[in-house]
């Protein structure tokens, strides 16, 4: 499974730019394997994403922003539900992914399984 980053190279936002660097930093760190898909350079990446970003989780007016998480072709959310997950130590869940023996998240789950 590949964990796949829509981000805007030259977005003049730096409210979005610090959303992607701390996104990437967070699976860079942990080392969770992620390919950067970059809107500004590639039309079919923009083409994509929109595409796949489900009706629900659009915004009202205009088109999804960047970042956008996906796991394969799996929606995992926009930066906000990644901020969420992981405050609440759920990034692997978010992701799809299995959270690694020993990691806060894995633990909490063991927790839970045990109540």
């Amino acid at each position: 499974m590949v964990i796949k980053v829509f981000i805007a190279s030259s977005s003049g936002s730096t409210a979005i730019k610090k959303q992607q660097q701390d996104i990437m930093g967070f699976l860079t760190v942990n080392k969770i394997d992620f390919e950067e898909c970059d809107i500004v350079t590639s039309e079919d990446n923009r083409k994509w994403m929109r595409e796949h970003v489900p009706e629900d989780f659009r915004p009202t007016t205009g088109v999804p922003l960047p970042p956008q998480i996906f796991n394969e072709e799996h929606y995992c959310g926009n930066y906000e539900a990644f901020f969420d997950a992981r405050e609440e130590h759920a990034v692997y869940a978010f992701l799809g992914l299995t959270a690694p023996p020993g990691s806060k998240e894995a633990e909490a789950l063991t927790r839970r399984e045990q109540q």
